[in-house]
């Protein structure tokens, strides 16, 4: 494909680019261009991973009875939204990396990029729910029955659907308010917030405030919840006679400490750098955007299906 032939798609022809805005070029990771077959092997390994593992947990707390209680809802909840979050950046990812730069369309840009921060957001909200779950279930077992009920249960994941669209849809709504006069090439795997912003000949200072600061109201606000309610359950364990209780009870806390840490602080660096890191390399921006979509979804099921019992037994039965 010859770039030129495109006049809105060429980074030298902004002179000719008075016409609407009908789609963007995405170019993959700058840099590493040459690079990125092989790159596409490991990725394509993880996605093909996380699709496997979260729809085994899925298939588990679906077709067994005795597994719809509360933590492995949450569980098969959080399994939902990885599938959907790796398949709405993966699969185009991938053709990128195979087939080279590829079109996107505006509508289609703009889909994507609300998917990809919805479902970042509820998987937040996830996790969240899950920290308190194993909050109630160490710290007030004998409340754990009356407080996660059915219908607790169901506002819960109707209120992390409407927080995402509620706090993702402004964007959407930001970056319709953009001019584009000059590039369309975004040279990124996935249409996001800022990546599109950063072409328009307008400021795009309104959308790095509101994206900003619905970070920091939301998922920064889902981690230091989570951060308090671990720290209340590790609190609680030190507290238990048993040693192997303690030495259990660590074991699980400290797998799902983990994951947590691994998917806010990749997430994090990508958003703040991205903002901010102006002497970050691209490639490295670029790579890190994908792993805080793709490492935690992969590692999900691994941690919280196998360390959780009654899964890994039906899992193995199977």
């Amino acid at each position: 494909m010859h770039l030129k032939d495109f006049c809105h798609f060429s980074t030298t022809t902004s002179n000719c680019t008075s016409t609407p805005l009908s789609a963007f070029l995405l170019t993959g990771i700058p840099g590493l261009e040459d690079f990125q077959i092989w790159i596409s092997i490991p990725f394509s390994f993880m996605y093909l991973l996380a699709v496997i593992g979260n729809g085994l947990v899925m298939t588990m707390v679906i077709c067994d009875r005795s597994l719809h209680e509360p933590m492995y809802l949450f569980l098969a909840m959080l399994a939902l939204n990885d599938v959907l979050l790796c398949t709405v950046t993966v699969p185009k990812m991938l053709l990128i990396f195979w087939q080279g730069p590829s079109i996107s369309t505006f509508p289609a840009c703009l889909t994507q990029m609300f998917f990809v921060h919805a479902l970042f957001l509820s998987e937040s909200a996830v996790l969240l729910a899950m920290a308190f779950d194993r909050y109630v279930a160490v710290c007030a077992p004998l409340h754990y029955a009356t407080l996660l009920t059915g219908s607790l249960i169901s506002k819960a994941a109707l209120a992390l659907v409407a927080r995402s669209v509620t706090v993702v849809t402004p964007g959407v709504l930001l970056i319709l308010h953009l001019h584009f006069c000059q590039s369309n090439v975004i040279h990124h795997t996935y249409c996001e917030n800022m990546g599109i912003a950063k072409l328009a000949c307008n400021s795009n200072v309104p959308n790095s405030i509101y994206g900003l600061t619905a970070a920091l109201l939301t998922t920064g606000l889902d981690f230091v919840l989570i951060s308090l309610s671990y720290w209340l359950i590790l609190r609680t364990v030190f507290q238990l006679p048993s040693r192997e209780a303690r030495t259990k009870a660590f074991g699980t806390c400290g797998a799902h400490t983990c994951v947590i840490l691994i998917f806010y602080t990749l997430a994090f660096f990508s958003f703040f750098t991205h903002r901010f890191g102006h002497h970050v390399p691209k490639h490295v921006l670029i790579l890190l955007a994908n792993l805080y979509l793709l490492v935690p979804p992969t590692m999900n099921p691994i941690v919280y299906g196998v360390k959780t019992k009654e899964i890994r037994m039906r899992v193995i039965r199977i």
